[in-house]
C-alpha cells in the first residue's frame, strides 16, 4: 500500500503563493469608466465596484480585506453566513460588508465617523436589489460606549469580522475590549492581519490571553495571517493569566 509522503516546505510554499496569487485575482478593471475612480472586485459571481477616498487612512481598501473575502467565499460549506448575524469592525471601503452581505449575513458595518459617507456609498451601491438583507452602517469609536450601543443582552453576533484593524494606532487597548465585549460565547471572530511592525506581534500575544486563536491562512507574500478566534471561558482565561 503506498504511503501519503508528507508536505515539503516547498510545496507547502507553492500553495500559499498560489493561494495568494488567486486571492490578488479578485480584482477587476471595473466595465464601465467614468469620471470617479474606482477599483473592481470579483465576488460571489458579481462585480463589485469599490469607491476609494485617499485622502482618508480608513476609506482605502487593503489586500487583508480580499484575503477574509475569499475566505468566506471559498469556505461558504464550513463559515455558512446565511441569516446569521455578522458584525464588522473598521468596515472601511466596505468590501468585506458587502460580500458578507450577498452571502446571506444581517450585517452590521462599523467604523468612524469620518469613514462612514463612502461606507455607505459603497455599501448601497452594491448591495441594493441583491440581497436578502440591507446591511446596517453605523457609528463605533472602539472602547466608546460600546456597551450602550451594543448591549449583550439584545445584541448577539454569530461572527465579527475584522480586515486589517490592527496597526501602529493608539486604540488597540480599546480594540481588545470591543472584541471582548462584542464576542460572546457562540460567537466566532475571523480577522485577517497583515504583520507590518511590532505592535502586530504584540496585540497577537494579549489576544491570545482572552481568546483561543486559530490559524487558517499564513501567505508571506503577503505578510497576512487570517486567524479564527473564540472567547475562553472564564477559568481557562483566569488560568493563562495565573501562568503569565
Amino acid at each position: 500500500m503506498e504511503t501519503q509522503q508528507p508536505k515539503t516546505m516547498e510545496d507547502s510554499k507553492t500553495k500559499q503563493e498560489e493561494l495568494a496569487n488567486a486571492i490578488m485575482g479578485r480584482r477587476s478593471l471595473p466595465t464601465v469608466i467614468g469620471p470617479e475612480a474606482w477599483e473592481g472586485y470579483s465576488f460571489s459571481d458579481l462585480e463589485i465596484c469599490i469607491k476609494e477616498s485617499t485622502d482618508l487612512y480608513g476609506a482605502v481598501l487593503w489586500p487583508s480585506a480580499m484575503v477574509l473575502c475569499h475566505f468566506l467565499e471559498t469556505n461558504r460549506d464550513k463559515y455558512n453566513l446565511t441569516d446569521k448575524n455578522v458584525i464588522e469592525l473598521g468596515a472601511g471601503t466596505g468590501l468585506v460588508t458587502i460580500v458578507s452581505t450577498l452571502l446571506g449575513a444581517k450585517v452590521t458595518s462599523t467604523d468612524l465617523p469620518d469613514v462612514l459617507g463612502n461606507l455607505q456609498y459603497n455599501v448601497m451601491r452594491n448591495t441594493k436589489g441583491r440581497c436578502k438583507y440591507i446591511p446596517l452602517v453605523t457609528e463605533l469609536i472602539w472602547g466608546k460606549e460600546v456597551e450602550q450601543r451594543f448591549p449583550r443582552a439584545t445584541h448577539c453576533f454569530d461572527y465579527i469580522l475584522a480586515a486589517d484593524v490592527v496597526y501602529a494606532h493608539s486604540y488597540l487597548e480599546e480594540l481588545m475590549d470591543t472584541f471582548d465585549h462584542l464576542c460572546q460565547e457562540n460567537t466566532q471572530i475571523l480577522w485577517a492581519m497583515r504583520f507590518r511592525l511590532d505592535p502586530e506581534n504584540s496585540f497577537v500575544d494579549r489576544f491570545r490571553q482572552r481568546f483561543h486563536l486559530e490559524e487558517l491562512y499564513d501567505l508571506p507574500s503577503l505578510s497576512i495571517k487570517l486567524y479564527r478566534a473564540w472567547r475562553k471561558d472564564r477559568r481557562t482565561r483566569e488560568q493563562g493569566e495565573a501562568a503569565a
